[in-house]
C-alpha cells in the first residue's frame, strides 16, 4: 500500500530527482517508464503532481455514437474510487493529428471537485487561463480552442501518452519538467532515497554555486566524494531487491 503519507513525501521532490533515484533501483532501464517531449506542463509554476493514474481514449473528429458527448464522465469519476490514492486523469488521444480540445474548464473542474490531482493528454487543452486559476496541473501536447465532437471512450484500458504505455492504477510524478511513472514496489523507499541523494548533490551544488574562486582540484574532490556517495546509496538500495 502507499500511504497519503508516501504520496505528500513524494510530492516534495521534483520530477529529475524522482527520476534519478529510480535509476539507483535499477528496475526500469535508464531510457524508459517516462513521457517523452511531446508531453508539457501548461502550468509550470505549479509544484510536481503525484497520483494513481485513471486512464481513458479520446477522439473528436467524428461525432460519438450517443447524443451526450460528455456520457462517460460518470463512469469515469465513479472510477476514481477505486484506486489506493490521490487520481490523475491520463487520456490517449487517438486523433492523429488531435481535432478539438481533451480538455476544458467543465472537465477540469469535475475532476478536481471529486479529487482529482491534475491530467494528462497526448492530445490538447483549451481555457487555459480558468484552468490555471484552479491551480489544477495539467500536461498537454498543445492547445485548441474548440472541443469539437469531443467523446471519451475505452476507461480503464491501457493508452499510450507521450510513448509511455499507462496502466490503470500506475503512480505517476510529474512537474514543469515532465512526467515520469514510479514503480509501485519501491514507492515507498523512494522518499528517503531521494533525500539522502539530494544531500549528496549538495556536496557538488555548495561548492560549484557558492562564493570564492575555484580550482578544478577541488571540483575533482567534491565529485568523487559524490560517486563515493550515490555508490553506496546505490548498493544499498539494491542489496535490498
Amino acid at each position: 500500500m502507499i500511504s497519503a503519507a508516501t504520496i505528500a513525501a513524494l510530492a516534495k521532490f521534483d520530477t529529475p530527482t524522482i527520476s534519478n533515484v529510480i535509476e539507483l533501483f535499477d528496475v526500469v532501464p535508464r531510457n524508459r517508464g517516462y513521457m517523452d517531449g511531446r508531453i508539457k506542463a501548461a502550468f509550470a509554476e505549479l509544484p510536481p503532481m503525484v497520483g494513481f493514474a485513471v486512464t481513458a481514449a479520446f477522439r473528436s473528429d467524428a461525432p460519438p455514437t450517443g447524443a451526450d458527448t460528455y456520457g462517460s464522465m460518470d463512469q469515469q469519476v465513479a472510477k476514481f474510487a477505486d484506486l489506493p490514492g490521490p487520481p490523475i486523469v491520463v487520456f490517449q488521444d487517438l486523433d492523429d493529428p488531435p481535432v478539438g480540445a481533451t480538455f476544458g474548464e467543465v472537465m477540469c473542474s469535475t475532476y478536481r471537485a471529486f479529487g482529482s490531482v491534475g491530467l494528462i493528454t497526448s492530445g490538447a487543452g483549451r481555457d487555459l487561463e480558468q484552468v490555471r486559476a484552479l491551480k489544477y496541473p495539467v500536461f498537454t501536447g498543445g492547445t485548441i480552442c474548440s472541443h469539437a465532437y469531443c467523446h471519451i471512450l475505452h476507461l480503464g484500458m491501457p493508452v499510450h501518452v507521450g510513448g509511455l504505455t499507462v496502466n490503470n492504477g500506475d503512480l505517476l510524478h510529474g512537474d514543469l519538467n515532465g512526467v515520469t511513472r514510479i514503480p509501485i514496489e519501491i514507492a515507498n523507499e523512494i522518499p528517503d532515497v531521494a533525500r539522502e541523494f539530494v544531500a549528496a548533490e549538495r556536496l557538488v551544488l555548495d561548492y560549484v554555486q557558492g562564493g570564492g574562486p575555484k580550482s578544478i582540484a577541488e571540483f575533482t574532490v567534491r565529485r568523487k566524494e559524490f560517486s563515493a556517495a550515490v555508490g553506496k546509496l546505490t548498493e544499498r538500495v539494491r542489496s535490498k531487491g
